[in-house]
């Protein structure tokens, strides 16, 4: 038990004073794809949604991508759907960009941490208003997800607020 907790204190404090701001670059062809949303700190939009997922299709006439998100409701069976525009701000390498769900209104929306690989996304936003931890699969392992929040906790976002998006193994 001292080990683990040595563990968790080395991670957290590996990543004391890490500011708020995107990742170095975004490969939107790799981005591209189905991301399972794991967990949130919820919007108003989301709250209560559970088994989310998001597929972003890249839109190379247009610059941008149509993006269709996927739900249920808590004690609901019914699956919803959203559609969205993520568009790239200039200047960023595809780290900042803008959601639009109701035009001509846009959010920001900044890629936080990206694993090298694409396996995992955590998505905020400058002012910590949200946050989204998603994976290429419906779970995180242990590791992974531990790391993950020590990072998000020291950008300062609220981690104690994160629901889990309850994808089997999550």
């Amino acid at each position: 038990m001292k080990s683990i907790c040595t563990i968790l204190l080395f991670i957290a404090t590996s990543f004391a004073g890490v500011p708020n701001k995107p990742v170095e670059r975004v490969d939107i062809k790799k981005y591209s794809g189905r991301w399972y949303s794991l967990y949130s700190i919820p919007t108003a939009f989301d709250k209560g949604s559970i088994e989310t997922t998001t597929n972003y299709t890249w839109n190379d006439n247009k610059e941008y991508f149509d993006v269709v998100t996927t739900y249920k409701k808590a004690n609901d069976t019914e699956l919803h759907s959203v559609k969205s525009k993520l568009f790239l701000v200039e200047n960023t390498n595809n780290a900042e960009m803008k959601a639009q769900f109701l035009w001509p209104f846009k959010v920001d929306y900044w890629v936080v941490d990206l694993a090298p690989d694409y396996s995992y996304v955590v998505v905020g936003h400058p002012d910590h208003k949200f946050l989204f931890i998603m994976s290429r699969k419906p779970s995180l392992d242990k590791k992974t997800y531990d790391t993950v929040i020590a990072k998000c906790k020291a950008m300062g976002y609220p981690v104690e607020k994160l629901t889990s998006q309850k994808h089997g193994g999550s």
